[in-house]
């Protein structure tokens, strides 16, 4: 499952971090549609806004579907058929949604069959691991490179900041609700999930979704030319992820600081092994205090992105998911999706 996850980049830099190339392979920037919205912090729980990716076509209908903007979301999906006057009413938890059952769930099936997709960022999730009658939490990420370490960028020397972070992608569905006397839309999204791989099993036994590398982000946002039978293919447990331990003051979703992130050292008679890529990491912040990252108005560093790049991700077949599909009759064209 994931039920808490860290972005401590600010809305500007997250838009950097988020450049890639669209279907004419040129190099674009995804726009924020509500920055004010987003505002970063080490530890993110449900029904707080974190930032998503989606097709910028969900908003203008003549564009392609290729592009892509940033969107300030809530974390837990009220969906559109919703009748309560206030989004808290909602008696369920979709902050997360099984990848096993969500074709079988009202609230989660309607919006995937009018592709309704988008991409969750985060720098990591926590989980906890059941250890000797207590919870220890773990901080789980894409493999970083050495000169970022989730460490402050120093505007001063940005011209050695070659490399860039890589945000962990999460597979969502997101969906807008319209209270019933009026207001403002609200965009909300739930984090798909499925059975662990098994570097993280020895954690939790579910993970995220998640989308390792720029084709699976492209097939997963690009509804139009993606079909939904073809999409949920991408759904499915990745290996390529590491971890350490992180202190208990993660616990307590109040607690908004760096030590939420900084790897700690377990007693080795209580400890599980943790991965090797995180060893670098452990030693690199013993003597480090990484701090938040804020906007600024500097001239943009020379960022490169997780989103241009050669490689392929793992696939599998979506055994109920897509079977359930290929039964389905009538499914709306991705390209001609139902009426909102």
């Amino acid at each position: 499952m994931c039920g808490r996850t860290a972005v401590s980049l600010g809305a500007d830099r997250i838009r950097r971090a988020c450049v890639y190339r669209d279907n004419q392979g040129r190099r674009r920037h995804p726009e924020w549609k509500n920055a004010e919205r987003y505002s970063p912090s080490y530890n993110k729980s449900p029904q707080s806004n974190s930032p998503v990716l989606l097709s910028r076509k969900h908003f203008e209908k003549d564009v392609s579907s290729s592009e892509r903007i940033l969107v300030a979301m809530r974390w837990g999906l009220i969906p559109s058929w919703f009748k309560e006057d206030d989004p808290s009413k909602m008696q369920y938890n979709t902050s997360n949604c099984r990848s096993d059952s969500m074709m079988e769930k009202l609230s989660y099936k309607g919006p995937l069959l009018k592709g309704k997709r988008c991409v969750v960022l985060a720098d990591g999730y926590y989980e906890w691991q059941q250890q000797n009658g207590h919870k220890q939490p773990y901080f789980i990420y894409f493999p970083q490179p050495q000169q970022e370490m989730f460490s402050t960028l120093d505007v001063k020397d940005e011209d050695t900041d070659s490399e860039g972070r890589r945000l962990l992608t999460m597979a969502g569905i997101f969906d807008c609700w319209e209270p019933l006397n009026g207001g403002e839309v609200l965009y909300s999204y739930t984090i798909i999930t499925v059975d662990a791989s098994k570097g993280v099993s020895s954690i939790h036994h579910r993970m995220p979704a998640i989308l390792d590398g720029d084709e699976a982000v492209r097939k997963w946002l690009d509804f139009a030319e993606v079909p939904t039978q073809e999409a949920v293919k991408l759904i499915h447990p990745t290996e390529n992820l590491v971890f350490h331990p992180v202190s208990t003051i993660v616990n307590n979703s109040r607690n908004d600081t760096p030590e939420c992130i900084k790897p700690i050292e377990l007693d080795l008679k209580k400890n599980v092994k943790v991965s090797a890529s995180s060893k670098m990491m452990l030693n690199w912040l013993k003597n480090k205090s990484p701090k938040k990252e804020e906007d600024d108005d500097d001239d943009l560093p020379r960022w490169s992105s997780q989103f241009i790049q050669t490689g392929s991700s793992k696939r599998t077949n979506s055994s109920l998911m897509h079977q359930w599909l290929k039964k389905e009759n009538g499914e709306p064209s991705a390209k001609r999706s139902k009426k909102q």
